[in-house]
């Protein structure tokens, strides 16, 4: 496959309208996020029917017509949701309509993570040299090798999107594949939830309600500082520091000082605002402090976990789906958690959508109210297989 490299914003803007005019494309990304707290565009590549182009962020300074172009049409891509998320960091823009080949793959009997490598090879046969995947992408001229790899990466995107689209046509689950493709153009899959923030801190499960308000005060600081900065967050202060000063609460500049993981250019550039997040925090209504992470579900309820598990993975195998994409683990944890007292409760408690729905609520409320039970066949003859009755 040519590819044509873009360089200047002349020859983006022909790739706009390129773009805008393609029924679809194949997306792809290169990107570094070691040391920013947005991953940061090395190389764009997308393919056409009939040809390709890549693209050189570090050429162009604004990428944003890019993000528009490919937001009016069916962007194709492998494992996208890293792609997508640098669109909605960096620009704001999700493309509305996508095909994710790992997703579609998924349903129909690849499981949930096969790689790009191992997708193409089976489907089309061609084997990717993938010699130049932890390459340094800021380095400019690129080597052949490297121009090869970036074009390997989308050459079979949109073969892959017909071939797939055949199968789930002919199995009969394009509207799950959809369903699960237009969760990825959702905009707040990719945000960041301030309210959750604290959740995230090693150690927060042992704190109480009131140093749960300070934290999550303090995480919200670290995150808009680390935004502005454009700095990972451990940069900005790590977690055991977050967790210090939440249950020590200080009161003035010189109580940051105990705190030997707090530097003096941080204490310098962040004291006043980290004593302002405390008095925040300290300031919640008690009705309104955050709610203490969920903690560990204890023998009984892991063990009903367990077993839903067991029963997920026989639907799931049933239907030639990985048993995580069926049912979360999560949504069993909440279901053991909460209890629900009937199928509605049940259903509304995994808050799953209209596929997974339709496959496991039913099983899974008549196991739980023990109008059913899992038996297990075939055992003596050498081929265990779990069903219920």
């Amino acid at each position: 496959m040519n590819a044509e490299m873009v360089t200047t914003t002349s020859t983006l803007e022909t790739l706009c309208a390129r773009i805008r005019a393609a029924p679809r494309i194949g997306l792809d990304t290169e990107f570094h996020n070691e040391r920013s707290y947005t991953a940061r565009l090395m190389v764009v590549q997308i393919a056409f029917d009939d040809g390709a182009a890549i693209v050189d962020p570090l050429a162009i300074a604004d990428l944003s017509p890019l993000a528009i172009a490919i937001s009016e049409t069916l962007v194709i891509g492998h494992a996208l949701s890293s792609d997508l998320k640098i669109f909605a960091d960096r620009f704001d823009v999700v493309p509305p309509h996508v095909f994710d080949t790992q997703v579609a793959a998924s349903f129909c009997g690849y499981g949930l993570a096969i790689s790009l490598a191992d997708l193409v090879r089976d489907l089309t046969g061609v084997r990717l040299k993938k010699s130049h995947t932890v390459s340094d992408w800021s380095t400019r001229p690129f080597s052949p090798g490297q121009l090869e790899y970036l074009i390997d990466d989308v050459a079979h995107l949109l073969e892959m999107h017909d071939t797939l689209g055949e199968r789930l046509e002919k199995n009969g689950r394009c509207e799950w594949a959809l369903e699960e493709n237009q969760a990825l153009s959702d905009p707040a899959k990719y945000r960041v939830d301030p309210r959750r923030l604290y959740m995230r801190i090693s150690g927060a499960n042992r704190m109480s309600r009131r140093e749960l308000g300070v934290l999550s005060h303090l995480a919200i600081l670290r995150e808009k500082m680390a935004r502005q900065r454009d700095l990972p967050l451990k940069y900005i202060m790590a977690d055991d520091v977050l967790a210090g000063l939440a249950t020590m609460r200080p009161k003035h500049p010189e109580d940051l000082a105990q705190l030997r993981r707090l530097d003096a250019g941080t204490r310098k550039s962040l004291g006043n605002a980290i004593l302002e997040a405390v008095v925040a925090g300290e300031a919640i209504p008690e009705a309104e402090l955050p709610q203490r992470p969920s903690r560990p579900l204890g023998n009984q309820r892991e063990g009903l976990v367990s077993i839903m598990s067991v029963l997920a993975a026989a639907i799931a195998q049933q239907n030639d789906l990985p048993s995580s994409l069926l049912a979360p683990r999560a949504a069993l944890e909440r279901i053991a958690r909460e209890v629900p007292p009937d199928r509605a409760a049940l259903e509304a408690a995994l808050d799953l959508n209209p596929w997974r729905s339709a496959l496991i609520v039913d099983p899974l409320w008549r196991l739980l109210s023990a109008q059913a039970a899992l038996k297990i066949e075939g055992y003596g003859n050498g081929d265990p297989r779990i069903s219920l009755e």
